[in-house]
Protein backbone atom coordinates (compact mmCIF):
# COMPACT_ATOMS: atom_id res chain seq x y z
CA UNK A 1 0.00 0.00 0.00
CA UNK A 2 1.11 3.83 -1.30
CA UNK A 3 -0.48 5.92 1.59
CA UNK A 4 -0.12 9.69 1.00
CA UNK A 5 2.53 12.02 3.55
CA UNK A 6 0.78 12.88 6.70
CA UNK A 7 -2.00 16.35 6.43
CA UNK A 8 -0.85 18.81 5.03
CA UNK A 9 2.70 17.69 4.20
CA UNK A 10 1.31 16.97 0.27
CA UNK A 11 5.01 17.75 -1.26
CA UNK A 12 6.41 14.90 0.98
CA UNK A 13 6.81 11.19 -0.84
CA UNK A 14 4.62 8.46 -0.47
CA UNK A 15 4.68 6.48 2.42
CA UNK A 16 5.43 2.54 1.60
CA UNK A 17 3.92 -0.24 3.61
CA UNK A 18 3.55 -3.95 2.69
CA UNK A 19 -0.28 -5.65 3.61
CA UNK A 20 0.61 -9.11 2.04
CA UNK A 21 3.30 -11.53 0.65
CA UNK A 22 3.22 -14.29 -1.70
CA UNK A 23 5.58 -17.50 -1.54
CA UNK A 24 6.02 -19.74 -4.28
CA UNK A 25 7.96 -22.99 -3.29
CA UNK A 26 9.16 -26.29 -5.19
CA UNK A 27 6.57 -29.19 -5.93
CA UNK A 28 4.16 -26.24 -7.32
CA UNK A 29 3.42 -25.20 -3.71
CA UNK A 30 2.32 -21.64 -3.04
CA UNK A 31 1.89 -19.62 0.70
CA UNK A 32 0.35 -16.45 1.14
CA UNK A 33 0.75 -14.44 4.58
CA UNK A 34 -0.76 -11.15 5.43
CA UNK A 35 1.01 -8.65 6.37
CA UNK A 36 -0.75 -6.79 8.28
CA UNK A 37 -0.79 -5.83 11.98
CA UNK A 38 1.98 -6.18 14.49
CA UNK A 39 2.96 -9.21 15.37
CA UNK A 40 4.78 -10.22 11.93
CA UNK A 41 3.47 -12.20 8.76
CA UNK A 42 0.65 -14.81 9.20
CA UNK A 43 -2.02 -17.26 7.43
CA UNK A 44 -3.80 -15.50 4.38
CA UNK A 45 -5.68 -16.09 1.20
CA UNK A 46 -6.12 -14.76 -1.82
CA UNK A 47 -7.52 -15.36 -5.15
CA UNK A 48 -8.67 -13.96 -8.58
CA UNK A 49 -12.10 -12.10 -8.29
CA UNK A 50 -11.98 -11.65 -12.26
CA UNK A 51 -10.43 -9.30 -14.61
CA UNK A 52 -8.03 -6.76 -13.48
CA UNK A 53 -9.63 -7.88 -10.05
CA UNK A 54 -8.40 -9.65 -6.94
CA UNK A 55 -8.87 -10.13 -3.39
CA UNK A 56 -7.03 -11.22 -0.03
CA UNK A 57 -8.20 -12.29 3.10
CA UNK A 58 -6.84 -12.81 6.53
CA UNK A 59 -7.01 -16.20 8.49
CA UNK A 60 -5.59 -14.99 11.31
CA UNK A 61 -7.07 -11.66 12.10
CA UNK A 62 -6.50 -11.93 16.06
CA UNK A 63 -2.76 -11.08 14.69
CA UNK A 64 -4.46 -7.32 13.94
CA UNK A 65 -5.37 -6.95 17.71
CA UNK A 66 -3.43 -5.57 20.28
CA UNK A 67 -3.10 -5.65 24.22
CA UNK A 68 -4.56 -2.47 24.72
CA UNK A 69 -7.12 -3.14 23.04
CA UNK A 70 -9.38 -0.80 20.35
CA UNK A 71 -8.32 2.34 21.76
CA UNK A 72 -4.29 1.29 21.21
CA UNK A 73 -5.04 0.12 17.92
CA UNK A 74 -6.69 3.58 17.33
CA UNK A 75 -4.05 5.42 18.99
CA UNK A 76 -1.34 3.30 17.39
CA UNK A 77 -3.48 4.13 13.48
CA UNK A 78 -3.67 7.70 14.45
CA UNK A 79 -0.18 8.25 14.41
CA UNK A 80 0.74 5.96 11.45
CA UNK A 81 -1.86 7.36 9.41
CA UNK A 82 -1.52 11.30 10.61
CA UNK A 83 1.55 11.38 12.36
CA UNK A 84 -0.03 12.95 15.47
CA UNK A 85 -2.02 11.87 18.66
CA UNK A 86 -5.57 12.74 19.55
CA UNK A 87 -4.50 15.19 21.99
CA UNK A 88 -3.05 17.61 18.81
CA UNK A 89 -6.56 17.70 17.41
CA UNK A 90 -8.46 20.75 19.03
CA UNK A 91 -11.16 20.66 16.10
CA UNK A 92 -14.10 18.48 16.82
CA UNK A 93 -15.39 18.11 13.33
CA UNK A 94 -11.98 16.98 12.41
CA UNK A 95 -11.77 14.34 15.47
CA UNK A 96 -15.16 13.23 14.10
CA UNK A 97 -13.94 12.35 10.61
CA UNK A 98 -10.71 10.64 11.65
CA UNK A 99 -12.76 8.61 14.00
CA UNK A 100 -15.37 7.80 11.46
CA UNK A 101 -12.00 6.83 9.00
CA UNK A 102 -10.85 4.57 11.61
CA UNK A 103 -14.00 2.75 12.21
CA UNK A 104 -14.54 2.20 8.37
CA UNK A 105 -11.00 0.92 7.32
CA UNK A 106 -10.38 -1.48 10.66
CA UNK A 107 -13.39 -2.90 10.27
CA UNK A 108 -11.77 -5.45 6.84
CA UNK A 109 -9.13 -6.54 9.06
CA UNK A 110 -7.22 -7.08 5.41
CA UNK A 111 -10.00 -8.69 3.87
CA UNK A 112 -9.66 -6.44 0.17
CA UNK A 113 -10.50 -6.29 -2.92
CA UNK A 114 -7.82 -4.21 -5.22
CA UNK A 115 -8.82 -3.67 -9.25
CA UNK A 116 -6.03 -2.37 -11.69
CA UNK A 117 -6.16 1.44 -12.22
CA UNK A 118 -5.41 2.62 -15.72
CA UNK A 119 -3.64 5.73 -15.77
CA UNK A 120 -5.09 8.07 -18.56
CA UNK A 121 -3.41 8.57 -22.05
CA UNK A 122 -0.84 11.10 -22.59
CA UNK A 123 -1.33 14.16 -25.67
CA UNK A 124 1.22 16.71 -26.48
CA UNK A 125 -1.90 19.03 -26.33
CA UNK A 126 -2.06 18.54 -22.76
CA UNK A 127 -2.43 21.17 -19.83
CA UNK A 128 0.05 19.11 -18.07
CA UNK A 129 1.17 15.73 -17.65
CA UNK A 130 -1.99 14.05 -16.85
CA UNK A 131 -1.47 11.63 -13.68
CA UNK A 132 -1.58 10.66 -9.90
CA UNK A 133 -1.70 13.68 -7.30
CA UNK A 134 -1.60 14.39 -3.64
CA UNK A 135 -4.34 16.96 -2.53
CA UNK A 136 -5.58 18.51 0.31
CA UNK A 137 -8.97 18.22 1.64
CA UNK A 138 -9.36 20.06 4.72
CA UNK A 139 -10.27 17.72 8.04
CA UNK A 140 -9.93 14.61 6.09
CA UNK A 141 -6.25 14.86 5.00
CA UNK A 142 -4.26 14.43 1.76
CA UNK A 143 -6.09 12.46 -1.23
CA UNK A 144 -5.14 10.53 -4.28
CA UNK A 145 -6.61 12.05 -7.10
CA UNK A 146 -5.65 11.36 -10.83
CA UNK A 147 -5.92 14.25 -13.68
CA UNK A 148 -7.09 13.17 -16.90
CA UNK A 149 -8.20 15.69 -20.15
CA UNK A 150 -10.65 15.18 -22.61
CA UNK A 151 -10.72 17.58 -25.31
CA UNK A 152 -11.97 21.00 -23.09
CA UNK A 153 -12.77 19.69 -20.41
CA UNK A 154 -10.03 18.46 -17.21
CA UNK A 155 -11.20 15.93 -14.90
CA UNK A 156 -10.10 14.87 -11.58
CA UNK A 157 -11.04 11.60 -9.83
CA UNK A 158 -11.04 10.24 -6.64
CA UNK A 159 -8.73 7.33 -6.25
CA UNK A 160 -8.99 7.09 -2.54
CA UNK A 161 -12.41 8.60 -1.00
CA UNK A 162 -13.59 10.11 2.47
CA UNK A 163 -17.30 9.63 4.14
CA UNK A 164 -18.12 12.50 1.88
CA UNK A 165 -16.98 12.08 -1.22
CA UNK A 166 -15.83 8.37 -2.11
CA UNK A 167 -13.37 6.77 -4.17
CA UNK A 168 -14.03 6.57 -7.99
CA UNK A 169 -16.11 10.11 -8.15
CA UNK A 170 -15.01 13.61 -10.02
CA UNK A 171 -14.04 15.52 -7.33
CA UNK A 172 -12.73 18.41 -9.47
CA UNK A 173 -13.86 19.17 -13.70
CA UNK A 174 -12.23 22.04 -15.14
CA UNK A 175 -13.46 23.86 -18.30
CA UNK A 176 -10.33 25.04 -20.44
CA UNK A 177 -12.60 26.77 -22.97
CA UNK A 178 -13.11 29.33 -20.04
CA UNK A 179 -9.97 31.00 -18.62
CA UNK A 180 -10.15 33.07 -15.96
CA UNK A 181 -8.52 36.73 -15.80
CA UNK A 182 -7.62 37.35 -12.36
CA UNK A 183 -7.50 40.74 -10.84
CA UNK A 184 -4.19 42.46 -9.64
CA UNK A 185 -2.65 40.97 -6.25
CA UNK A 186 -4.46 43.60 -4.20
CA UNK A 187 -7.76 42.63 -5.48
CA UNK A 188 -7.16 39.86 -5.55
CA UNK A 189 -7.26 39.50 -2.01
CA UNK A 190 -11.08 40.47 -1.77
CA UNK A 191 -12.85 37.24 -2.09
CA UNK A 192 -15.97 38.79 -3.26
CA UNK A 193 -13.70 40.22 -6.23
CA UNK A 194 -13.05 36.58 -6.97
CA UNK A 195 -16.39 35.36 -6.41
CA UNK A 196 -17.84 38.40 -8.86
CA UNK A 197 -15.63 37.13 -11.57
CA UNK A 198 -16.17 33.64 -11.05
CA UNK A 199 -20.03 33.29 -10.71
CA UNK A 200 -19.82 35.72 -14.20
CA UNK A 201 -18.75 32.89 -16.19
CA UNK A 202 -20.81 30.76 -14.35
CA UNK A 203 -23.97 32.31 -16.19
CA UNK A 204 -21.26 33.23 -19.64
CA UNK A 205 -21.52 29.23 -19.30
CA UNK A 206 -25.55 29.52 -18.66
CA UNK A 207 -26.43 31.05 -21.65
CA UNK A 208 -23.80 29.28 -24.27
CA UNK A 209 -25.51 25.79 -23.18
CA UNK A 210 -28.60 27.02 -23.60
CA UNK A 211 -28.07 28.93 -27.11
CA UNK A 212 -26.31 25.15 -27.83
CA UNK A 213 -29.99 23.65 -26.85
CA UNK A 214 -31.90 26.12 -28.83
CA UNK A 215 -29.35 25.28 -31.72
CA UNK A 216 -29.54 21.56 -31.78
CA UNK A 217 -33.58 21.89 -31.82
CA UNK A 218 -33.43 24.01 -34.50
CA UNK A 219 -31.76 21.17 -36.12
CA UNK A 220 -33.62 18.48 -35.21
CA UNK A 221 -36.86 20.70 -36.64
CA UNK A 222 -34.89 21.30 -39.82
CA UNK A 223 -34.49 17.55 -40.46
CA UNK A 224 -37.65 16.33 -39.66
CA UNK A 225 -39.38 18.74 -42.15
CA UNK A 226 -36.98 18.35 -44.85
CA UNK A 227 -38.00 15.65 -47.79
CA UNK A 228 -34.44 14.23 -47.58
CA UNK A 229 -32.81 12.69 -44.30
CA UNK A 230 -31.59 16.16 -43.44
CA UNK A 231 -31.31 19.20 -45.48
CA UNK A 232 -28.09 20.00 -43.71
CA UNK A 233 -25.21 16.58 -44.06
CA UNK A 234 -24.90 15.47 -40.42
CA UNK A 235 -21.02 15.31 -41.85
CA UNK A 236 -21.22 19.45 -42.17
CA UNK A 237 -22.19 19.36 -38.85
CA UNK A 238 -19.90 17.72 -37.50
CA UNK A 239 -17.10 18.97 -39.57
CA UNK A 240 -18.38 21.83 -37.78
CA UNK A 241 -17.68 20.76 -34.83
CA UNK A 242 -14.78 19.50 -35.30
CA UNK A 243 -13.76 22.56 -36.32
CA UNK A 244 -14.91 24.27 -33.38
CA UNK A 245 -12.90 21.59 -31.08
CA UNK A 246 -9.79 22.38 -33.17
CA UNK A 247 -10.24 26.16 -32.46
CA UNK A 248 -10.46 25.66 -28.59
CA UNK A 249 -7.86 23.48 -28.84
CA UNK A 250 -5.61 26.00 -30.01
CA UNK A 251 -6.81 28.59 -27.80
CA UNK A 252 -5.85 26.61 -24.87
CA UNK A 253 -2.41 25.59 -26.35
CA UNK A 254 -1.49 29.27 -27.02
CA UNK A 255 -3.15 30.10 -23.19
CA UNK A 256 -1.34 27.42 -21.63
CA UNK A 257 2.39 28.88 -21.38
CA UNK A 258 1.93 32.74 -20.71
CA UNK A 259 3.81 34.48 -18.52
CA UNK A 260 3.88 33.80 -15.02
CA UNK A 261 1.65 36.00 -12.73
CA UNK A 262 1.13 36.58 -8.39
CA UNK A 263 -0.99 34.71 -6.67
CA UNK A 264 -2.38 34.99 -3.35
CA UNK A 265 -5.84 33.47 -1.59
CA UNK A 266 -8.31 35.69 -1.42
CA UNK A 267 -8.85 37.16 2.82
CA UNK A 268 -11.38 34.32 4.28
CA UNK A 269 -10.18 30.95 2.12
CA UNK A 270 -8.74 28.54 4.44
CA UNK A 271 -6.03 26.45 3.47
CA UNK A 272 -4.40 23.35 5.21
CA UNK A 273 -1.09 23.89 3.98
CA UNK A 274 0.00 28.31 3.36
CA UNK A 275 3.29 26.80 1.35
CA UNK A 276 1.16 27.37 -1.49
CA UNK A 277 3.26 28.78 -4.51
CA UNK A 278 3.05 32.78 -5.21
CA UNK A 279 3.14 32.78 -8.48
CA UNK A 280 1.08 30.57 -10.80
CA UNK A 281 0.83 30.22 -14.75
CA UNK A 282 -3.03 30.44 -15.86
CA UNK A 283 -6.40 30.00 -14.44
CA UNK A 284 -9.68 28.48 -15.05
CA UNK A 285 -13.35 28.24 -14.11
CA UNK A 286 -14.29 24.59 -12.77
CA UNK A 287 -16.67 22.82 -10.39
CA UNK A 288 -16.18 20.67 -7.26
CA UNK A 289 -17.98 18.35 -5.86
CA UNK A 290 -19.48 18.40 -2.57
CA UNK A 291 -21.93 16.38 -1.01
CA UNK A 292 -22.96 15.23 3.19
CA UNK A 293 -21.73 12.55 4.87
CA UNK A 294 -21.97 8.84 3.05
CA UNK A 295 -22.50 10.95 0.05
CA UNK A 296 -25.97 12.22 0.61
CA UNK A 297 -26.99 15.30 -1.36
CA UNK A 298 -24.03 15.97 -4.00
CA UNK A 299 -23.82 18.93 -5.97
CA UNK A 300 -21.60 20.48 -8.47
CA UNK A 301 -20.27 24.04 -7.07
CA UNK A 302 -17.97 26.42 -9.21
CA UNK A 303 -14.68 27.27 -8.28
CA UNK A 304 -11.03 28.37 -10.16
CA UNK A 305 -8.25 25.74 -11.08
CA UNK A 306 -5.18 27.46 -11.01
CA UNK A 307 -2.25 25.88 -12.34
CA UNK A 308 1.17 26.54 -10.36
CA UNK A 309 3.37 24.33 -12.37
CA UNK A 310 4.21 21.08 -14.69
CA UNK A 311 3.43 19.14 -10.96
CA UNK A 312 1.12 21.36 -8.72
CA UNK A 313 -2.28 22.77 -9.15
CA UNK A 314 -4.94 23.97 -6.87
CA UNK A 315 -8.28 24.93 -6.54
CA UNK A 316 -10.35 27.20 -4.62
CA UNK A 317 -13.68 26.16 -3.37
CA UNK A 318 -15.86 28.90 -3.82
CA UNK A 319 -18.66 27.92 -1.78
CA UNK A 320 -16.69 26.05 0.96
CA UNK A 321 -14.35 28.91 1.30
CA UNK A 322 -11.78 26.62 1.01
CA UNK A 323 -8.68 25.81 -1.24
CA UNK A 324 -6.72 22.58 -2.20
CA UNK A 325 -3.17 22.49 -2.76
CA UNK A 326 -2.46 19.46 -5.23
CA UNK A 327 1.61 17.72 -6.13
CA UNK A 328 2.14 15.49 -8.35
CA UNK A 329 3.25 11.42 -7.31
CA UNK A 330 6.50 11.28 -8.79
CA UNK A 331 7.30 7.91 -6.41
CA UNK A 332 8.64 5.05 -8.65
CA UNK A 333 6.51 1.93 -7.58
CA UNK A 334 8.44 -0.34 -5.94
CA UNK A 335 8.14 -3.84 -7.26
CA UNK A 336 5.26 -2.22 -9.87
CA UNK A 337 7.08 -3.72 -13.01
CA UNK A 338 8.12 -6.84 -11.59
CA UNK A 339 6.74 -9.38 -11.88
CA UNK A 340 5.34 -7.84 -15.40
CA UNK A 341 1.46 -8.08 -15.41
CA UNK A 342 0.98 -11.27 -17.41
CA UNK A 343 3.67 -12.88 -14.56
CA UNK A 344 1.90 -11.64 -11.85
CA UNK A 345 -1.65 -12.97 -13.51
CA UNK A 346 0.18 -16.17 -13.86
CA UNK A 347 0.88 -16.62 -10.37
CA UNK A 348 -2.90 -15.82 -8.89
CA UNK A 349 -3.83 -18.31 -11.45
CA UNK A 350 -1.66 -20.57 -10.61
CA UNK A 351 -2.46 -19.93 -6.53
CA UNK A 352 -5.97 -20.16 -7.28
CA UNK A 353 -5.43 -24.05 -8.93
CA UNK A 354 -3.19 -24.79 -5.90
CA UNK A 355 -6.15 -23.80 -3.36
CA UNK A 356 -8.88 -25.70 -5.58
Amino acid sequence: MYLPPHDPHVDDPMRFKPLFRIHLMERKCATVECMYGHKGPHNGHIQIVKKDEFSTKCNQTDHHRMSGGRQEEFRTWLREEWGRTLEDIFHEHMQELILMKFIYTSQYDNCLTYRRIYLPPSSPDDLIKPGLFKGTYGSHGLEIVMLSFHGKKAKGTKITGDPNIPAGQQTVEIDLAHPLQLPDIENLRDFSELSRIVLEVQEQIRREEQEQEHWQEEEECCQQAASQPAARPLGGGEGAEGEETAAGAEGTTQDKAPASQPFVLPMGVISRNEDYPRTCRICFYGTGLIAGHGFTSPERTPGVFVLFDDDRFGFIWLELKSFSLYSRIKVSFQNAEAPSREAFDEMLKNIQSLAT
